[in-house]
């Protein structure tokens, strides 16, 4: 395991303001740390402006919750951010990503198994990871299933977690310890 980059801030760090933030989000996550708000704490006001900017994208976006889960797993997955799948699978089981869906994501858009929706949804979100662009064609599959704000929300999640997960593996955040999932 690296050596995080930046400690994971205290009070002193953190501000009294993220120190609260940091103890409830770490509550809500069912860990004794939640070291990546302990550390993204340590830049105060900045902090606050992500987590509201994430807030509105995920849990407070107008996609479903089971198809932003399974975006974020996705870029999780690409990314191979530990620390970024452990906790969205745990949120994941919560909007419906059975072991089953999880299984699935591992191979991606060309699984067995998915709807037409869902294919095009991890076809752009493979795409957007990988090129930074979508296709014409990769575009329409997914206009044929989202009206334009779930296209610009997409787009936006899919370049907020990419970019989350780089912040995550860059500063070498370690992975919290969480409770066992349950099937």
């Amino acid at each position: 395991m690296s050596t995080p980059r930046i400690a994971p801030g205290r009070l002193s760090e953190l501000g009294p303001i993220n120190w609260l933030v940091w103890q409830a989000l770490s509550r809500a996550a069912g860990t004794r740390d939640a070291q990546l708000f302990s550390t993204l704490g340590r830049t105060r006001g900045l902090f606050r402006g992500w987590l509201h900017y994430s807030g509105k994208l995920m849990p407070g976006g107008r996609l479903p919750r089971h198809e932003a889960e399974l975006v974020i797993l996705r870029v999780a997955q690409l990314r191979d951010c530990d620390y970024e799948y452990d906790h969205h699978l745990r949120l994941g089981r919560r909007a419906g990503v059975t072991p089953e869906i999880a299984e699935r994501l591992r191979t991606g858009p060309g699984a067995d198994g998915w709807s037409e929706k869902h294919r095009a949804l991890l076809a752009a979100v493979d795409q957007l990871v990988a090129e930074r662009d979508l296709d014409d064609a990769t575009w329409q599959a997914l206009a044929a299933h989202y009206g334009e704000r779930e296209l610009i929300e997409i787009v936006l999640l899919v370049n907020q977690y990419d970019g989350l997960a780089a912040t995550i593996t860059t500063l070498r955040i370690r992975r919290d310890t969480l409770p066992a999932l349950k099937n």
